[in-house]
């Protein structure tokens, strides 16, 4: 893996964000708009996934981002789990629930692959030099 500088140039955060961009794409397409709660939820949970990637990637330690990494994967099941209640309800179209769930399931599998890497990986981050 070539040393990355900025958590902008990890591929899984700028997965999550497309994910977080397409939630509010399908808000503002949708009757999802009115459903304030729900999409309140599922803005914060698919924003959490870029934010924790973020966030564990500036504390610059390997033990904090993959606690923070492991928070990104949580918030993947979660988003997950909110896109079955927007599909319940009609909001959005089977081929956009099922592609969403797929990329998210996706990102989720990446995201547990970054932490084992990391877990295996002799550097322990900046800080600790």
């Amino acid at each position: 893996m070539s040393k990355i500088e900025n958590f902008e140039d990890l591929e899984s955060w700028q997965k999550a964000r497309k994910i977080c961009n397409k939630i509010f794409e399908i808000r503002k397409r949708t009757q999802l708009k009115s459903d304030y709660r729900l999409y309140d939820q599922i803005n914060a949970s698919s924003g959490s996934i870029m934010d924790n990637i973020a966030e564990g990637f500036e504390r610059n330690g390997n033990k904090e981002f993959i606690q923070f990494l492991s928070i990104a994967k949580a918030s993947c099941g979660e988003t997950r789990s909110q896109l079955y209640r927007i599909s319940d309800r009609k909001y959005i179209e089977d081929t956009d629930f099922e592609m969403l769930s797929n990329e998210l399931k996706s990102l989720s599998m990446q995201i547990g692959g970054f932490i084992s890497y990391l877990q295996k990986s002799d550097f322990k981050g900046s800080k600790f030099k």
